[in-house]
């Protein structure tokens, strides 16, 4: 388990790298010019080239990006073009905003899934059906217009829920949940279908496996078959959806939070963009690599912890 951490750790560097690049010369093709937007267009031609000299915009694209990685050697994301504050600094106040949808989006898509799979594997034909019905329909409904229509119903109609903003957890926990109820619920539809799918397919699959016949002709109750073996049988698939969903989410994120007006990584890397703020792109890039590569290795630890034999290969 120990050289499966460290073979994906040593990966995961060459992978950082990579990104880096990859944004950096995709945001350089993006229309546009970072020293118009920060000056505007009553700022002269002597103004506009001191300060396209001073944000390095007219050396070559591998000089600027050979500046910004002698920046990341020496501990530093840089600065933002047009705030000025600490790049390292902005992401620590967004990163919270954006993980805690994202780990609550996982963990209500996890739990109702698996439930909602079970049910579904373990019911009879008609209540299967009900469900195997209604499950696809989170995969047809789009995030944003989930997002949309749950605001406008229970934000504005009933006032039951905030509209927009943030509450940190340290102020309020009890706000900070209320507060993502709604963006999570619209992030979770596709999730709670995807998990149901798995769990429904892999519990069928192991409760028609010889070894559960076995333990019933022991007596083994039926709820013990069905929570501790044959959902265990199907957790490896279970994690695997879990994990993607996680990912998934990184993304659905900037949509979300873009309608619940919330400052997290997703509306931060939205206004970047459209303003070319080099530096900010740049930061939002490596922390959305670094989570996505913090979840693949809890996902194999997982793994292991599920299916011993993942830890003997």
């Amino acid at each position: 388990m120990l050289l499966l951490i460290l073979r994906r750790l040593a990966i995961s560097i060459p992978l950082l790298f990579l990104v880096s690049i990859v944004t950096f010369v995709l945001e350089a093709f993006i229309p546009g010019d970072p020293a118009s937007n920060l000056l505007g267009a009553n700022a002269t031609a002597a103004q506009y080239a001191q300060v396209r000299a001073a944000l390095h915009l007219n050396e070559p694209l591998i000089v600027q990006y050979g500046i910004y990685l002698s920046g990341l050697f020496h501990g530093s994301l840089g600065t933002s073009i047009f705030t000025g504050n600490d790049v390292a600094q902005t992401l620590s106040q967004r990163l919270p905003v954006s993980l805690s949808i994202i780990v609550l989006t996982t963990a209500v898509s996890g739990t109702l899934g698996i439930v909602i799979g079970v049910i579904s594997a373990t019911s009879r034909r008609g209540v299967r059906r009900v469900l195997d019905g209604i499950t696809p329909i989170g995969f047809a409904l789009p995030n944003f217009w989930v997002a949309l229509v749950l605001s406008s119903i229970f934000a504005v109609s009933l006032p039951i829920f905030p509209a927009t903003g943030y509450t940190p957890f340290t102020d309020s926990p009890a706000q900070w949940l209320l507060g993502l109820v709604l963006p999570v619920v619209a992030l979770t539809f596709a999730g709670v279908t995807s998990v149901a799918k798995v769990a429904r397919d892999g519990m069928l699959q192991a409760l028609s496996q010889d070894y559960i016949r076995t333990l019933r002709s022991c007596g083994i109750p039926r709820r013990s078959l069905v929570w501790r073996h044959a959902l265990r049988n199907s957790g490896t698939k279970i994690v695997t959806v879990l994990g993607n969903i996680f990912i998934g989410a990184l993304s659905g994120t900037v949509l979300v939070e873009a309608v619940f007006v919330l400052p997290g990584l997703g509306s931060l890397a939205v206004s970047a963009t459209n303003s070319h703020d080099i530096p900010v792109v740049q930061g939002v890039a490596l922390a959305f690599t670094v989570v996505v590569v913090v979840v693949n290795l809890i996902v194999d630890v997982t793994y292991g912890l599920i299916d011993p034999r993942v830890r003997i290969k």
